[in-house]
């Protein structure tokens, strides 16, 4: 019997593609700018440039060279079921934050995560053009530029650092929470990050969340100290038939209750 390789031991051929990969789509990205990048728009209307496929194509053959044996779940790739056979799957987001690198906002992410058993195990966000990378393997931690990072140690949400979609911050503050409302942070990979490293104490997620935004971010806030949950405080479940999920926050652990119980009370 032939066994996987260990997360630990894929990190640095993961971390080497997502570096790769960044390299690919900052030949598109201008600062400030309109990207360079062909723009078209899917079925549903949200936009897609030729950097997402570039960067898709690209950590396909390269992820898939470095564990054969893992399903795969893109964005920007055609799903099908032959990934709910497998114990291990990439969840892979080449450009989160689509819309902020069309017009040259730096607050984009490429995103990979490793998902065993629908759990993640490993996750990279690498902002190439922020020159931020964050890593995380279950049980070792999450990292910013290999500096172990920890969730804020605010003793509650009151008066904390909080993004996430305008309708929710309105609902929020309806409830009587008063919080400082962050400015929109594009990626939201990225905004669960931030609360990963201490930078905001919360971070929202409206109704269309989907695996390839949530999966790396999630494992990195949950080795920081922190969590990703529903509105019944439940952690998202991953390579699932359906990716969508629902309503989110991620915070640090001590604000579990608290903020689920807002959550419950948005609907």
């Amino acid at each position: 019997m032939r066994l996987r390789p260990a997360p630990a031991d894929l990190l640095p051929a993961i971390l080497a593609a997502a570096e790769r990969a960044g390299e690919t789509a900052m030949a598109a990205f201008r600062h400030g700018q309109r990207t360079t990048a062909g723009v078209q728009s899917k079925d549903g209307g949200s936009p897609v440039t030729d950097a997402d496929h570039a960067v898709d194509r690209l950590l396909f053959e390269r992820l898939s060279a470095i564990d054969p044996s893992a399903g795969w779940l893109s964005e920007e790739t055609a799903d099908t079921p032959d990934r709910l056979d497998k114990a291990r799957v990439f969840i892979v987001d080449p450009i989160d934050g689509t819309r902020a690198f069309m017009v040259g906002d730096p607050r984009w992410a490429i995103s990979i995560a490793l998902v065993e058993h629908g759990v993640p195990v490993l996750g990279v966000l690498h902002l190439p053009a922020l020159g931020r990378t964050f890593t995380a393997l279950a049980g070792d931690g999450a990292r910013l530029g290999g500096t172990r990072v920890r969730v804020s140690d605010a003793p509650s949400l009151t008066g904390g650092r909080v993004a996430g979609p305008e309708p929710m911050l309105n609902r929020l503050e309806g409830l009587g929470v008063e919080f400082v409302a962050q400015a929109k942070v594009p990626s939201l990979a990225y905004r669960i990050a931030l609360v990963a490293c201490g930078e905001i104490e919360a971070g929202f997620a409206s109704t269309n969340a989907h695996d390839w935004d949530i999966a790396a971010a999630d494992l990195i806030v949950h080795e920081a100290g922190g969590f990703l949950a529903d509105r019944r405080g439940q952690r998202p479940v991953y390579n699932q038939v359906s990716p969508r999920h629902g309503i989110l926050a991620a915070a640090p652990l001590g604000f579990r209750d608290e903020i689920t119980a807002k959550m419950r009370d948005m609907s």
